[in-house]
Parts: C-alpha cells; structure tokens; sequence
C-alpha cells in the first residue's frame, strides 16, 4: 500500500521529526526529508530513534541552518524538482520548517507538498502565539486531505479546545526525554 503522510509544522524546532518517527515506528513507514538545512540531519535522528526504518536520503542537503532558498542560493545551487522516491508501503515525509518555507523566492514548501496524494499531519508546540499559528497552518491546508494536529509540550486546555474544534487531535506528546523506548511508547498510542 503506497500511502504518503507529510508532516507539517506550525514552525521550526515544534517537533516535526519526533512526530515522524512515530509514525514510522507506528505504520512500520518509510522516512523521507527531502530538503534539510544545516550540518544536522533529522534523517541522522530518526534512524537513531526507529533503528529498523528505512531512510531516504535527502533530495538536497545543504550546509547552512537556514531557510532553504537561502542555503541552496549560499552553495549555487536552484531547487527545481524533487522527485519522490518509490516505496512500496507508507512514506513520512518531513517537510522542512513551517508551511510557507521558500524553496525558491518563488516556490514555497507548501506548494509543492500539495501537489503530493498525501494526509497532511500538523505538529503544532505550546507557546504563546501557538493558537494562532497553527489555525493559519490549517487555513493554508484548506482543500489538503488533513488526518490531524499532534500537540508537543504542555498544552492548556483552553488551547486544546480552540485548535480541536477545528482538527482532530491525533496525539499530545509531553516534555520528555525523546529515546527508542519513548518513541515505541507513543507509537502504541497512536491512532
């Protein structure tokens, strides 16, 4: 079964990669980042977090932590395609940063992850401002097939309630130390 799954975030740093591997871990799925910036590979994480996933490797790795319109034009080079790669049963796929990430000044993250056949999984972190942004991120997901929000850290209720009345909740992932043993616990939870 060749279903597709792209994790979105509300931003940087809200914990798209954790939530990744998952649902790896829960869907026994393939992993794919297809553009990552910085020295630091979230593919690097996710095997060391799901170590019998299969891993893709990137479709452009640059070098510096920025965005990756930025980083590609810092080494040469113009982001035109990226083709998927073929893989027989589930595919995550980790987008980089939030939803409106310039690949090229003309060509954001998000319009090319729509042209995917693909569920949309938002991550969206508790920080003041959070409610905002992740109910942006589900207006700019109008018309996408959206599975659901995975809240990362110690979310209010308050918070809860004005992001559920709009998406399912799929999972809460609280402060914790992010090991195998905690990655297979949430995974068990996942629905």
């Amino acid at each position: 079964m060749r279903k597709r799954y792209v994790i979105a975030g509300i931003g940087t740093d809200v914990g798209k990669t954790v939530v990744s591997a998952i649902l790896v871990k829960a869907l026994k799925a393939a992993y794919w980042k297809p553009v990552q910036s910085g020295l630091e590979r979230d593919t690097d994480k996710v095997q060391e977090l799901v170590p019998e996933a299969i891993c893709y490797p990137e479709a452009y790795h640059f070098k510096m932590p920025a965005s990756p319109h930025q980083a590609a034009r810092a080494e040469g080079v113009v982001i035109e395609s990226i083709p998927v790669p073929y893989h027989e049963g589930p595919l995550v796929i980790e987008m980089a940063g939030g939803l409106m990430v310039p690949l090229r000044s003309d060509f954001l993250s998000l319009d090319w992850a729509k042209t995917l056949d693909a569920e949309w999984i938002l991550v969206s972190r508790y920080y003041l401002g959070s409610i905002n942004h992740t109910l942006l991120s589900l207006a700019a997901l109008e018309g996408q097939k959206i599975k659901g929000v995975v809240l990362v850290g110690d979310v209010n209720e308050a918070s809860r309630e004005a992001i559920a009345f709009r998406s399912p909740i799929l999972l809460e992932i609280p402060q914790a130390q992010i090991t195998p043993e905690q990655i297979t616990s949430w995974a068990n939870l996942w629905t």
